[in-house]
């Protein structure tokens, strides 16, 4: 018997509170994947993934075999590769480098880790003319220049999508690189759930590092974080505070467009409302992998807030997150500093540290977060390390800085880039 719609919402609600908001104890693992910006270095081009003498896939195989990589399968000729001690090689759908750190017990031991794998991988490639960029977006290129390379129906799907509502969607696609940070649920989940949205804003600002598109300046510390807000208000954003986030999250799956389907005039509808058929439920797993909110939950928390940066500051992004979520003083403290920022969040990415209310309050959550880690002793943050955040710290969070400071100048947008930025202003979001 087809169950109703209200009981098969009840389900998917006790699904999602079991899955992703459930205490999980009092583990403190970090997980983080980096990603990066391959091109010719000769040209600024992406590198193709497939199909030519030079392809960036056909270079890592070349390579494996000496890094101790496994190739696995991945989307039709594309792969993926395997370390020997389980982070994953992956790429997306513009050619980008993804790599996954295995599941870490400390955030020293992840952010050496994923430098190790950076710097090989930058060593093999620089001997065939090959650059990785750690920058939040491709400042060089337009979208539409670059194939969707991943062979998977769900790509060519979303490409669709999203090139029928504006260029934000496949600027993030094949363009976009960003450091995501993993933490476990923690004993008190909707707290740590309500923490990580609400430091989202200054994650963005503290880390911003992609000010340049199409070589101009866009007016965007994090060019990237605009193109986020503005490729699908109904699947992006933040959680402002919730008793109940599962049911929270499920709502926001139910109200965001089904990117997966289309009625007979080729209109998409909210997921909730199409009819339950027998269907439903896997097309509701495929459905959530399309969902980026700035905190995923995905069993753990997955923080989607910082743009790519370099290699040598890994650690930062990784200590800012734990050593406020994982200490609880300074969970407690950074609980009142950062709440209630939702309306933060465009501006953040705009306007960064130089706007003087946010710059403040993220120097002080820096500061309780370098005191967070030094608690969490030296098993978990090494005393180099914590001096590496604070090198950052000093450098560009102390002078309302970020890495986008350091971008050469560029020419400055057109009246018609600023016009094109504001083409659907029902894609307007906090």
């Amino acid at each position: 018997m087809t169950p109703t719609p209200a009981d098969w919402i009840a389900r998917r609600i006790d699904e999602v509170r079991r899955r992703c908001f459930a205490p999980s104890g009092d583990d403190r693992r970090v997980g983080v994947e980096a990603e990066l910006l391959v091109y010719d270095d000769d040209t600024n081009r992406p590198l193709l993934l497939v199909g030519e003498r030079r392809s960036l896939v056909g270079l890592l195989r070349r390579s494996s075999a000496q890094l101790g990589w496994t190739e696995t399968p991945g989307y039709g000729d594309v792969p993926k590769f395997a370390t020997a001690d389980g982070a994953v090689v992956s790429f997306e759908p513009g050619g980008q480098l993804e790599i996954s750190s295995a599941v870490h017990s400390g955030g020293s031991a992840a952010a050496a880790r994923l430098q190790q794998i950076v710097g090989q991988v930058r060593h093999a490639l620089s001997h065939d003319g090959v650059r990785l960029d750690s920058v939040g977006i491709d400042p060089f290129n337009d979208a539409t220049s670059i194939p969707q390379q991943l062979p998977a129906e769900r790509y060519r799907r979303m490409t669709e999508y999203f090139e029928g509502i504006g260029p934000f969607g496949i600027r993030m696609m094949r363009q976009t690189a960003a450091i995501q940070v993993s933490v476990d649920r923690g004993e008190a989940p909707a707290a740590r759930w309500q923490l990580l949205n609400d430091l989202a804003p200054y994650v963005t600002a503290i880390f911003a590092n992609s000010p340049r598109y199409l070589e101009q300046e866009t007016g965007h510390r994090s060019y990237r974080a605009h193109c986020w807000r503005m490729l699908d208000v109904t699947r992006t954003g933040m959680f402002q505070r919730d008793d109940d986030p599962a049911s929270a999250y499920t709502r926001f799956a139910l109200d965001a467009r089904d990117i997966l389907r289309t009625d007979g005039d080729g209109a998409h509808h909210p997921f909730g409302d199409w009819a339950i058929d027998a269907k439903t439920d896997a097309r509701w797993e495929d459905h959530l992998t399309t969902l980026f909110p700035e905190v995923r939950p995905r069993g753990h928390f997955e923080v989607r807030s910082c743009d790519a940066i370099d290699a040598e500051w890994y650690v930062v992004p990784i200590l800012l997150i734990c050593g406020l979520v994982y200490d609880d003083r300074s969970s407690s403290e950074a609980a009142v500093l950062a709440g209630d920022s939702a309306a933060l969040l465009r501006r953040a990415g705009e306007q960064g540290l130089r706007d003087a209310s946010i710059a403040r309050t993220a120097r002080d959550l820096f500061q309780l977060a370098l005191q967070g880690a030094s608690r969490l002793g030296a098993g978990f943050f090494t005393a180099a390390d914590i001096e590496q955040c604070r090198a950052y710290y000093d450098r560009y969070t102390a002078r309302d800085r970020s890495p986008a400071d350091d971008a050469r100048p560029m020419r400055a947008p057109s009246a018609k880039d600023r016009a094109a930025d504001r083409t659907d202003p029902s894609l307007r979001s906090g």
